[in-house]
């Protein structure tokens, strides 16, 4: 089901569908809410949000910066709609946010952090290839990876192929 995701900026024709977007309730406590994602990616020049499109509609929210002179990549807001969960929307949306970050000149290093109790977001992040490196002053699980450039991309499914 995946393999019709694409990742589009969010500007004012997408915004009002990424913020209707909704988790489901025991998820709410583990991601930033849409609306404020969006005002802070009003306020700062360096965020990049993403729509996460599949079958004609938006299913989901992403946003990422660079950082460290354009170094490495700091992925920070990640949602599939509730009603949109379990499909390989998640998956392909993340193969897809490596291969923009990845086309970045100079990114070496992507970095993700997420609430310890959020174990689908450590299956998902595990799978593609991010390794627990400690926690940050939130509280949050950091995890990293480094930037492969075609070696081995990663598929919808999370997993690898040559």
């Amino acid at each position: 089901m995946g393999d019709d995701v694409r990742l589009i900026r969010v500007g004012p024709a997408e915004r009002a569908a990424v913020e209707a977007l909704r988790l489901a309730e025991d998820q709410t406590d583990l991601v930033a809410s849409n609306v404020d994602s969006l005002a802070e990616a009003d306020e700062d020049a360096d965020a990049r949000p993403r729509a996460v499109a599949a079958a004609g509609r938006i299913v989901g929210f992403l946003m990422y910066e660079l950082f460290d002179g354009g170094r490495a990549a700091n992925i920070y807001r990640f949602m599939i709609d509730r009603a949109e969960q379990g499909r390989g929307y998640g998956r392909a949306a993340l193969a897809r946010l490596l291969d923009e970050i990845a086309a970045e000149p100079g990114v070496e290093q992507i970095e993700i952090c997420y609430m310890p109790e959020n174990a689908g977001a450590r299956r998902l992040y595990a799978a593609a290839g991010f390794v627990e490196v400690g926690v940050d002053e939130d509280g949050e699980i950091i995890a990293r990876r480094a930037v492969d450039r075609g070696a081995r991309p990663v598929s919808p499914d999370g997993t690898t192929r040559r």
